[in-house]
């Protein structure tokens, strides 16, 4: 559905559906009391108070139109009401992913030049006490941890409730001049600054402007059946740009609710809680889902299994013919009723019972788990797009879903395949022109529109390289048209995305490890996998002196490699490295292997570079065994 309001930036989406529900108790954002552990609502009304409040603090600290304020938050209404005062201002949120260690953390803050940081949890704040000293131009640092940390009594830090507390009056003294900021407040500029990792090892800081995040988001919700009054259980990071559109400014745009879980830990609990009517995840959810129903259904009778794959074909072709508008018929129709009785009924209810569709992004969806759901009754549809593009570009269509394709291109976007040798532009489609049925040949996917990011944060080469002179963004990934669907082939730049939806580039990994006399050689694994594992061949004559000096009697290095001793070596590498490593960048498991990869064997190329998918083939079943028993 569109949006309950019109708008071309946050403050007027804020300030419109803040009139909109004006004089209602209709519910916004909801949360489980720290205290009562009991769900609690938060009407418009009192999220607008919140949010003033929120607006009279941080303008009081002399935050003003183009400052950045930074949030390193869990999903709770308190960055709900930051980023919406950080708004109002005109000034720039930066958010960063709560997992991120404290240098991370500094880099991010000291580039942003972030004045005020917003932190939630004990942990946190340490990580912000740590770095205060390295960022000069940091000013406030913010707790919602009820008290300071332990021996700390600085006049940098105040605490949220007590900010809040002092922000309403201060809203009221600033009113006139803080109304006079929303005013100014231009589409061109800048709303949120957020930072995605390099092949250098520093992030990147993505800079999107309020016509980019808006647009974006009036194009989505064109091809999402977003419903006021809908549910929506938020548990991916709001700094990652598919939940912040899709899951907070989408589904308060059209009048649904949010309901933050409580941990990423507890989602299971809080689906059957909330009932959401609409579920956004990355792939890891669904895999999990998928997985565990299957196991279910492998460990019973032969007769159990029979019935559970007929209702599968039952459930496709019935939806088959449902979604392209055709009439099932009589005798399907009471087979379909009868598989979701006896086999999907199950499934419905473990997701709270309520869930129309299901929204995966941030990764690839598997073809076979999409398709699954969809023969159960819960359409997913894949969005396909980037932090650099708002993030949407495509999305699969409810009419005609296809599983192993991305979907077709939203309104007001552009995508065009570029020859990877020619470097023509060889193939363009708009979202306009659906539905279209063109098919091409693969290239590197581009794209256009007033969602592509204003460019890289202090970065102008970088910026050079992603958006050429024609306009056209880069996005580095390969694919085509097949029949108006685009469907994505590749990666040039190998870049991992776990299944989480992390983008990880393994090329900063590898380079730490070259140091270690231990390894000759190594590959971080991980794409579309719950976590990184590597494959490494050992120096042979390290460890093979080392084998000497500790005694080992075996003499073959395979014997030796397999030995408890120099398994824990490796082990103890892995480890330290896995310390000071954000959550979705540490090593979990490895493999020694004894081939060396080579240029004579295929592995790598002549300009010694890995060919990673030859090595993933290779060794293959060494790899699926560092991730066996993981469902």
């Amino acid at each position: 559905m569109p949006a309950l309001v019109d708008f071309n930036t946050v403050p007027q989406l804020f300030n419109g559906l803040v009139k909109y529900h004006s004089g209602t108790d209709q519910v916004v954002l909801r949360h489980v009391d720290k205290d009562t552990k009991e769900w609690t609502d938060i009407t418009w009304e009192n999220f607008q108070y919140q949010v003033h409040a929120m607006t009279g603090y941080l303008y009081a600290q002399g935050v003003r139109p183009g400052d950045r304020v930074a949030i390193l938050s869990e999903n709770r209404p308190e960055w709900a009401f930051t980023d919406m005062a950080t708004q109002l201002l005109g000034a720039v949120n930066v958010s960063l992913y709560t997992t991120l260690p404290a240098n991370e953390v500094s880099y991010i803050i000291h580039d942003s030049q972030a004045s005020i940081f917003i932190v939630s949890t004990g942990i946190q704040l340490k990580k912000a006490l740590q770095i205060y000293d390295l960022c000069p131009q940091l000013k406030k640092i913010v707790s919602m941890v009820a008290t300071k940390a332990e021996g700390e009594d600085v006049d940098y830090v105040d605490l949220f409730d007590e900010a809040m507390t002092s922000g309403a009056g201060l809203y009221e003294e600033f009113k006139d001049a803080i109304r006079a900021n929303e005013a100014a407040v231009k589409p061109s500029d800048l709303s949120a600054l957020i930072y995605t990792s390099g092949t250098t090892g520093n992030p990147k800081g993505v800079m999107l402007t309020h016509e980019n995040l808006c647009s974006n988001l009036k194009a989505a919700i064109q091809r999402l059946p977003f419903e006021k009054g809908g549910r929506h259980l938020s548990f991916l990071p709001l700094c990652h740009s598919f939940e912040r559109l899709g899951g907070y400014l989408g589904t308060i745009a059209t009048g649904m609710v949010i309901s933050y879980a409580r941990s990423v830990d507890t989602v299971t609990r809080d689906i059957l809680e909330v009932k959401p009517t609409v579920l956004l995840s990355v792939p890891r959810l669904y895999e999990k889902i998928f997985n565990s129903v299957l196991k279910s259904v492998e460990e019973g009778s032969s007769s159990k299994r029979k019935v559970f794959h007929w209702a599968l074909k039952v459930g496709m072709k019935y939806h088959t013919i449902k979604t392209r508008g055709g009439n099932p018929g009589l005798i399907l129709k009471a087979q379909k009723s009868l598989a979701h009785k006896l086999v999907f009924s199950k499934l419905h209810a473990k997701l709270g019972g309520s869930i129309e569709f299901g929204v995966s992004g941030g990764a690839a969806l598997p073809k076979a788990i999409g398709e699954f759901f969809f023969a159960t009754g819960i359409t997913i549809v894949e969005g396909y797009g980037l932090t650099e593009t708002s993030p949407v570009l495509s999305i699969t269509p409810f009419s005609n879903p296809r599983y192993g394709a991305v979907g077709h291109i939203i309104p007001g976007v552009t995508i065009g395949i570029q020859d990877l040798d020619s470097g023509n532009v060889i193939a363009q489609l708009t979202g306009d022109d659906y539905p279209s049925k063109l098919t091409s040949k693969a290239g590197e996917i581009l794209a256009k529109g007033p969602n592509i990011m204003k460019g890289y944060w202090n970065n102008e080469e970088a910026t050079r390289e992603a958006i050429d002179s024609s306009g056209w963004y880069h996005t580095g990934d390969v694919g085509c048209f097949d029949d108006g669907f685009l469907v994505i082939t590749d990666r040039i730049k190998h870049m991992i995305v776990s299944a989480g939806g992390k983008n990880i580039y393994p090329g900063p990994i590898e380079e730490g490890f070259k140091h270690e006399p231990w390894i000759d050689q190594i590959m971080v694994v991980g794409e579309a996998r719950e976590f990184l594992t590597a494959l490494v061949v050992p120096d042979e004559e390290v460890i093979k002196n080392y084998a000497k000096e500790q005694g080992i009697a075996a003499v073959k290095l395979q014997d030796i490699l397999a030995t408890e001793e120099v398994q824990r070596v490796f082990a103890q590498l892995f480890k330290s490295y896995s310390r000071q490593a954000a959550a979705h960048e540490k090593i979990r498991d490895f493999r020694l292997v004894l081939e060396p990869f080579s240029i004579e064997n295929g592995m790598m190329t002549p300009t010694m570079k890995l060919k990673r998918k030859v090595i993933n083939a290779h060794y293959n079943e060494l790899i699926d065994e560092m991730y066996a028993g993981v469902i």
